[in-house]
């Protein structure tokens, strides 16, 4: 049995964010002792470990909830698994490719610094106007 404070240390999940998964239902209220404090089993430590390590690929809280509920069923084929996760794949693509639009803007932008007053800053003009950007973005 764990405290919460062991299975934060363990997963590296903070206390408040165990909570709320218990709120959104991804883990069970453990049970309680007689003061009151929370309770875990190993199942719980297994499956806030997996919890978090879909949280760090960037899995949104509903696709978790749906692959817990795939992986109790280990003899149904992965096809559902493999889609949520080209859905994540695809989505992780799509940020990247937001995030090199911003960079390539950030850095036209930035290329026109050097000694000037702020009445003069591009950086300042770009942002007040957008049409003096490169692209949409």
């Amino acid at each position: 049995m764990y405290a919460i404070g062991d299975l934060s240390r363990r997963t590296g999940v903070k206390v408040p964010t165990i909570r709320y998964y218990e709120q959104m239902g991804l883990i069970s209220a453990p049970d309680r002792t007689e003061g009151n404090q929370r309770r875990y089993e190993r199942a719980d430590l297994e499956r806030l470990t997996f919890i978090r390590h879909a949280r760090d690929l960037g899995f949104p809280i509903e696709a978790i909830r749906e692959l817990l509920t795939l992986s109790r069923h280990p003899e149904e084929p992965c096809g559902a698994a493999d889609r949520i996760a080209r859905e994540q794949l695809d989505e992780v693509r799509e940020k990247i490719a937001r995030l090199k639009k911003l960079e390539e803007e950030l850095s036209r932008i930035v290329s026109h610094g050097g000694e000037h007053t702020i009445g003069e800053c591009y950086v300042i003009q770009a942002l007040a106007d957008h049409s003096l950007c490169g692209h949409e973005h």
